[in-house]
């Protein structure tokens, strides 16, 4: 993660994929914006100045994720990652890398934005 800003328009793509929101520019660097909300198959995001782009680097790209919010960062080792148990979803579907326990009973599910987005980055 590089950093987290309040949410901005987008400039459209024409023929992007839904999921795609737009991009922004970002310092000088161009940053496709993904809605989770639609890749995760729950509807476009009616963003307000209440919502959050989280700019991550993976490998040589740098992407934005829409998100409602963020609640905490949380620093994890890799020690920590239990596989995920079997859910039976089809082998396309399996984006989750893992879980990892964060104390009180709470669960932090962590995502593979490489296999989130298939070809679109890395």
């Amino acid at each position: 993660m590089r950093e987290i800003k309040g949410w901005t328009d987008t400039t459209t793509i024409p023929n992007a994929p839904s999921h795609v929101r737009g991009v922004i520019n970002l310092r000088g660097i161009v940053v496709p914006i993904f809605d989770l909300r639609v890749r995760f198959g729950m509807g476009r995001t009616d963003a307000t100045k209440m919502h959050v782009d989280i700019i991550v680097s993976i490998e040589t790209r740098t992407i934005g994720l829409l998100v409602d919010a963020v609640s905490d960062i949380v620093a994890l080792n890799a020690d920590a990652i239990q596989p995920m148990p079997e859910i039976g979803l089809p082998k396309d579907d399996t984006f989750l890398e893992g879980l990892v326990s964060a104390g009180g009973g709470r669960m932090i599910t962590l995502v593979s934005l490489k296999i989130l987005f298939g070809g679109q980055i890395g």
